[in-house]
């Protein structure tokens, strides 16, 4: 009886998907009640103990301006324009969206599939930065362990142009 089992646990084995590490991010940009609103441009990427960038996860910012008019604001985003924003061509496939008004934003992200594909084991920060205009800039770093050994969240909170961000991690 156990030999005839075998084939069929294996079979099932085969066939039920792989758990994969995942790693979400919920960024909120404050409402602000300001004269002359824009929407800010955000850039969320994540940087090794180095200091190195090894992975842009999202660049919102207004790419349907004439004449891309919009990428000549990106480097207001100083931090993420020093450090990778100006080595990239703009748009980039699967990591530059729409600038976002107020709210809650998230963004969800699996191990072994871009931009997480070379993600290896180490001490990470995530950083988020926001930058508007006729406003003002900010950055809100977050450290983080990868791969995570159980279910984690870390939080942190901006004082102007970032609310709440936060990220989940489970193995």
């Amino acid at each position: 009886m156990k030999n005839a089992l075998l084939p069929a646990a294996l079979l099932l084995a085969a066939t039920l998907p792989v758990q994969a590490a995942e790693l979400n991010v919920a960024v909120q940009l404050p409402k602000l009640t300001v004269a002359e609103y824009h929407k800010p441009y955000v850039a969320v990427w994540i940087e090794d103990s180095n200091k190195q960038v090894v992975s842009n996860l999202a660049v919102w910012y207004d790419a349907k301006m004439k004449n891309n008019e919009g990428e000549k604001w990106l480097k207001d985003m100083r931090q993420w324009w020093r450090k990778t924003g100006r080595t990239l061509t703009m748009p980039v496939d699967g990591i530059t969206g729409a600038t976002q008004g107020p709210g809650q934003h998230q963004l969800n992200f699996t191990v072994g599939k871009a931009p997480l594909n070379n993600l290896e084991s180490g001490d990470y920060t995530l950083r988020v930065e926001a930058a508007r205009e006729v406003g003002g800039r900010e950055v809100v770093d977050i450290p983080f362990q990868w791969p995570p050994a159980k279910a984690a969240t870390f939080n942190a909170t901006g004082s102007t142009e970032l609310g709440a961000v936060a990220v989940s991690i489970k193995p």
